[in-house]
């Protein structure tokens, strides 16, 4: 992990407040990053109004951000203008129904009756070869132990891309950050992180300096 290179990477928290014009707006609930490149494209942020929808935000909109807090750089009514996270259409499908007495089904009509009934589907609007990590997703080494979960990211300000995973929860951490670099990581998903390391080896990272500040530039 130590290159001589001075450690400038910036938070991204996950479950954290979100504001808009200093005001709080939502609360960030994924990153949307590209498995490959590494680069974050988005964050999910959750509306603080009901519904509560949940939004695509363009990184390029996080502004200043420490562990607890992310600020935007929009107002409250562009973010509710942003592209819907999760979007709900309607099917129509086959329900089976018993015909039943005092909550038994009752013989010998207990074949079903079916009946259309239309429902909703909900659906994840993740970009095309990307996906979306939600803190908690866990954390696996390689000789099998289960070493935490995600809690939040640390991110290359220049240029957008993920360098390290944090892990702050699990009984083997006690109150020490441990960031996994992500040349570590051997296969990322949406709920469960596999490294390159093994229990052992994860013990034995040293913790970084984490620069809290801004992930895009202004202008």
């Amino acid at each position: 992990m130590s290159d001589g290179k001075k450690q400038v990477d910036i938070e991204i928290p996950l479950d954290a407040d979100v504001l808009c014009e200093g005001k709080s707006c939502g609360t960030s609930v994924a990153l949307v990053m590209n498995p490959v490149t590494e680069e974050v494209t988005h964050m999910v942020v959750r509306e603080r109004q009901a519904p509560h929808r949940e939004r695509l935000v363009p990184v390029s909109l996080v502004g200043k951000t420490t562990s607890e807090q992310m600020e935007l750089r929009s107002s409250a009514a562009e973010l509710d203008k942003m592209e819907p996270f999760v979007e709900t259409h309607f099917t129509k499908v086959q329900v089976p129904h018993y015909i039943t007495v005092g909550g038994m089904l009752a013989f010998p009509y207990s074949i079903p009756d079916y009946r259309v009934e239309t429902v909703p589907v909900h659906s994840e609007q993740i970009p095309p070869e990307e996906l979306a990590v939600r803190r908690g997703a866990r954390v696996h080494a390689t000789d099998g132990h289960n070493v935490g979960k995600v809690d939040e990211f640390l991110v290359d300000p220049d240029n957008c891309h993920v360098t390290h995973l944090v892990l702050r929860e699990g009984h083997l951490w006690a109150h020490k950050e441990i960031a996994i670099p992500v040349s570590e990581i051997d296969f990322l998903g949406e709920e469960e992180v596999h490294l390159k390391l093994s229990k052992a080896q994860i013990e034995q990272l040293p913790e970084i300096p984490i620069q809290r500040g801004l992930l895009a530039k202004d202008g």
